[in-house]
């Protein structure tokens, strides 16, 4: 019993590792997402951000980025002409 269970044990092991071997190499982590766009891109959407969706930002928690990024999306009618050229030219 001891050696079936042994065997089974290395045997995952073996399989795992040529598993997990054969996975694409992972994309690096972005450093910091709220630093992303230039500083013109960044001034031309803060307008947009804290009058379309406010309620996104708070001053206590880091922003969540990615829920600004659907609202300027989902909003993309009543922003500025300047914030929808930073999002057209980074493909959103």
């Amino acid at each position: 019993m001891l050696r079936t269970f042994v065997f089974t044990m290395a045997l995952l092991l073996t399989v795992g590792t040529a598993v997990l071997a054969q996975l694409p190499p992972q994309p690096p982590p972005v450093a910091n997402p709220l630093t992303q766009g230039t500083d013109q891109e960044r001034a031309a959407c803060a307008p947009d951000v804290i009058k379309h969706c406010g309620e996104l930002v708070k001053e206590d928690a880091p922003a969540d980025v990615f829920a600004i990024l659907g609202c300027l999306q989902t909003k993309r009618l009543k922003i500025s002409v300047a914030c929808r050229q930073v999002l057209d030219n980074h493909g959103q």
